[in-house]
């Protein structure tokens, strides 16, 4: 069920606030759909990834990186092969994630107000600990405005509500106990990566758990998110120093020069081109980048099979439904840009993998190409935990398609980037199956673009001006105005 902001708050403030949140999340049905296992509720893995974009897996196609512990997830899993953010950005597709809402309902993204205490308290962690889950979380929680505060309302007391433990740290140094760096210095002064101890800490969690109640853990890994503060960008366990050393990665699409002059202005000007000097502005340079997301990319899969190793020799394994995903993508030279942040398939694409060891065995290594969402995540969590799902969540639980079925799928979805940022322009647009529409509704005029994703799958030729494209140019303008309505009405731009 869709709901705008308007509607949503004016149905918190009247009985469902925080504190008549415990009426709410009193929602545990014990039954687990798909699960075989139903006595038991199923402990949850909830993996994130920062930065990575859905071709960066060896299962997903990529003919370099090497990923056997993704790929060996995938193959015993369900792989979304159309899988994506509605936000481009850490912060407000993360608080998506977490809530199931868009960002033009829940407003939240770097440099607004906190998170309000009405949306958190419909989160899968709050729910799933009303409901007598362990609920905790490792790593870049991301719901923060860059001063290294956590940005809820109601802070300390909405947290509470919403984890057993939290153990929140990134590379930027901010937080009280985050390290500056991926490398973190020991006590005996040796230095470990971030990524190896965010698997330290996962394993502490499985061992330090209640062995009698079921739990969701959440994992945020920082990478594979540069560094932005040093010249290197990219940081990589020792471990996987050796990979790709004997390789050249392929140019990306779309980035030689002839293309990139032919962007609007705005864009060729815009923070994503400042960045693309950084990191991609020489072909040896990107090589060298690239080689350090990729090793990046190995650094976290080794940390997910020793995760997996755990569960196991723990007798958990059974038992623990595995989520894979992305934060948002990013583009790595692609439009001779770099970042997140703009609606392009590079940017909002991710990889999303669910893996339940009770499902079917005869699903097994399936794909769906019906698309996912990240506001999905969090009803099908709490659908496969057994809890009712909030009813102004406003994505859908996956469980139906990881079960071999399809009934009446979403056919598009609304993408939106409302940050507040002078040199990263806000836009909206609406992702078909077939076509996607693109709207920068704060220039003037308005610039928009519109591409055959079925036959142009670069999105490379911008149709706006194609006379034989006006209908469907029509079409999609109509929908995203439908669907900016639906969830929350502002911003509307074409009239």
């Amino acid at each position: 069920m869709s709901i705008n902001r308007r509607d949503f708050i004016k149905y918190t403030s009247s009985g469902i606030g925080s504190a008549a949140a415990a009426t709410l999340l009193n929602a545990c049905n014990h039954r687990v759909p798909g699960h075989v296992t139903t006595s038991k509720r199923p402990n949850i893995l909830f993996l994130l990834t920062d930065n990575q974009r859905w071709d960066q897996m060896g299962c997903a196609g990529n003919p370099v990186l090497y990923t056997p512990n993704m790929d060996k997830l995938a193959s015993e899993g369900t792989r979304f092969t159309n899988a994506f953010v509605t936000t481009p950005i850490c912060a407000a597709s993360r608080a998506s994630f977490l809530t199931g809402l868009y960002e033009r309902t829940h407003q939240f993204t770097f440099h607004t107000p906190p998170l309000g205490s009405c949306f958190a308290n419909i989160s899968y962690p709050s729910v799933l600990k009303a409901c007598g889950y362990y609920t905790g979380f490792i790593g870049k929680f991301g719901i923060e405005r860059g001063r290294g505060v956590v940005e809820l309302e109601n802070r300390d007391e909405t947290l509470e509500k919403m984890f057993d433990h939290f153990d929140n740290f990134e590379h930027w140094g901010k937080f009280k106990g985050s390290p500056k760096g991926y490398f973190v210095e020991q006590p005996d002064g040796t230095k470990r990566h971030l990524t190896e101890i965010t698997g330290d800490k996962v394993v502490d969690f499985l061992n330090d758990r209640n062995p009698h109640q079921p739990w969701c853990l959440s994992v945020s890994f920082n990478a594979i998110h540069a560094q932005d503060d040093d010249p290197q960008q990219y940081f990589w366990p020792p471990a996987v120093e050796h990979l790709y050393k004997d390789v050249t990665i392929p140019d990306p699409v779309n980035s030689d020069a002839a293309f990139f002059e032919t962007l609007p202005k705005f864009l060729r000007q815009s923070e994503s081109r400042k960045r693309w000097y950084w990191r991609f502005d020489t072909p040896e340079k990107y090589q060298r980048m690239i080689k350090g997301v990729y090793r990046m990319i190995s650094g976290v899969d080794m940390v997910i099979g020793r995760i997996r190793d755990e569960l196991k020799r723990l007798g958990l394994a059974e038992n623990t439904i595995i989520i894979f995903a992305g934060d948002n993508g990013m583009f790595f030279g692609e439009r001779g840009l770099s970042d997140c942040w703009l609606l392009y398939e590079e940017s909002i694409r991710i990889p999303l993998i669910i893996y339940d060891p009770g499902a079917n065995k005869k699903l097994q290594g399936s794909t769906r190409d019906e698309i996912a969402l990240n506001v999905d995540l969090s009803p099908t969590i709490l659908d496969f935990a057994g809890a009712k799902v909030p009813e102004k969540i406003q994505g859908r639980s996956l469980i139906p398609l990881t079960n071999g079925n399809e009934s009446g799928w979403r056919t598009d979805f609304l993408c939106e980037h409302l940050f507040e940022h002078p040199g990263i322009p806000k836009s909206e647009g609406v992702r078909t199956k077939h076509f996607k529409y693109i709207r920068y509704f704060e220039q003037k005029p308005v610039y928009e673009e519109l591409y055959d994703l079925k036959n142009d799958t670069h999105e490379t030729h911008n149709l706006v001006d194609n006379l034989g494209f006006v209908k469907k140019l029509q079409e999609l303008r109509k929908r995203c105005d439908e669907l900016c309505d639906l969830y929350g009405g502002f911003n509307r731009s074409l009239r």
